[in-house]
């Protein structure tokens, strides 16, 4: 209970990457018993402190950006919860195919200051299925009209919105644009698809959190971080807006709806 058994510092980015270095470290100053972040943001918890465990209740890769040295023993002070993402994105362009079957150009939006983990597996579901796959690079939100544009000019006929904490801050200016742009798009967060984005295809977060509540609970009462493995994703939801199916004149497959845990009407 917040205020009685447990006292929370709560730090904000404003989606600002390069101000987590510097809340991470006035954290580590207050000696707090643990840090819970994001892991993307996780590598600047662990160039802080070796001390200090370290909970991330969602990280694309782990072990590919060398949070831990494996998922069943992370060993060292950081542990937590993998979104499973290369498979995510693979899943993401087959699921856009399934949806749009004459589908034959995509446009890829990627904040460049994240670690490629995502790309890779996308254009290789895109190669698989005879795709032709653009990435565009969005580092500003100032940058996104002029991908959008850059997308139109290719003929992009949907768009894939690779996974960023940057683009998750900014989803509301994000799905807007996208709309005026008149092109489908697949989405990494359902939280874009409430605000009026076509499909998103995610773990579940909520449960991702509540789960990673529990690693707090086990390291307050003396677990080493080290010991904790990092689990994988066990619930995940397909969540598609008919009112912006309806909007951009798409009929969408049956099949593709009743694959769908929430069709938002």
């Amino acid at each position: 209970m917040e205020g009685r058994t447990i006292a929370i510092e709560y730090r904000w980015a404003q989606g600002r990457p390069e101000r987590i270095p510097d809340l991470t470290a006035n954290l580590v100053r207050l000696k707090v018993d643990v840090i819970v972040t994001s892991g993307q943001f996780a590598p600047a918890a662990k160039q802080a402190t070796s001390t200090i465990p370290v909970v991330f209740p969602v990280s694309n890769d782990p072990v590919a950006i060398g949070l831990v040295a494996n998922l069943a023993r992370p060993g060292g002070n950081i542990t937590g919860l993998s979104l499973m993402s290369p498979e995510l994105s693979q899943k993401r362009i087959e699921l856009l195919k399934d949806t749009l079957p004459k589908l034959s150009r995509v446009a890829a939006l990627r904040d460049p200051r994240q670690p490629p983990t995502e790309l890779p597996p996308a254009e290789a579901a895109a190669r698989a299925l005879g795709l032709q796959l653009e990435v565009l690079e969005v580092r500003e939100i100032n940058d996104l009209e002029a991908a959008l544009a850059a997308a139109k000019k290719g003929r992009a006929e949907a768009l894939d919105i690779l996974d960023s904490p940057f683009f998750g801050a900014h989803r509301a200016r994000i799905v807007e644009a996208v709309a005026k742009a008149r092109l489908p798009a697949m989405y990494f967060q359902r939280q874009f698809v409430d605000l009026g984005g076509l499909m998103a295809y995610a773990a579940n977060f909520p449960d991702l959190f509540r789960r990673a509540a529990s690693y707090v609970d086990k390291i307050l009462k003396g677990t080493k971080p080290g010991d904790l493995p990092v689990e994988q994703p066990t619930r995940f939801e397909l969540v598609i807006n008919l009112k912006t199916a309806k909007a951009l004149g798409l009929t969408l497959p049956q099949s593709v709806l009743h694959r769908a845990d929430e069709v938002i009407r």
